[in-house]
């Protein structure tokens, strides 16, 4: 017969996996891998030690459980690499900065590296605003990162899939 203190325990156990696994599946979908990796381990030892209650009385070696919350935590990990290995995939980066020069220059770099730039007119609570839309390769969004660092306001945005447009082609 279980106890109220067991069933608290396994019912705030659940409530602590299902909380980190939601966690780590934004970890993964924002591409941190290894940190989603070590909250899987986290959380499917949780949901494990709580299992094991139910099922088995708490008949669940420490070794076991190193070992399964191991297999988890690394199966996220090569399951993220895989997925932006063999999924090609593109990001819509953009930056909302101060008009000037600068922006102007690193827009013309922007397209001479190759990446299609848009530049939109806004205006902010301070006056003129640049808007930049680069669409890229999500494999680019470092480098374009890197090309924009301190112009301003930055995001990414995923895209499920693109046509037409400027995009360089391959083997360049």
């Amino acid at each position: 017969m279980a106890t109220v203190l067991g069933l608290l325990f396994i019912f705030f156990a659940r409530i602590a996996d299902v909380s980190i696994g939601t966690i780590r599946i934004l970890l993964l979908v924002r591409g941190m891998r290894l940190r989603a990796a070590a909250i899987g381990f986290c959380e499917v030892s949780i949901y494990m030690i709580a299992l094991s209650i139910v099922l088995g009385g708490g008949k669940l070696s420490p070794l076991e459980l190193v070992f399964y919350a191991g297999g988890f935590a690394t199966g996220n990990y090569v399951g993220s690499f895989l997925e932006e290995k063999l999924l090609s995939g593109y990001a819509l980066i953009e930056v909302i900065a101060e008009s000037s020069p600068l922006v102007r220059e690193r827009v013309e770099n922007l397209r001479e590296a190759g990446y299609g730039t848009t530049v939109l007119r806004g205006e902010g609570k301070f006056g003129e605003r640049m808007i930049l839309k680069i669409v890229c390769e999500r494999k680019k969004i470092n480098d374009v990162l890197t090309k924009v660092k301190g112009l301003g306001f930055a995001y990414i945005s995923d895209i499920k899939s693109v046509s037409g447009g400027f995009f360089p082609r391959k083997g360049k």
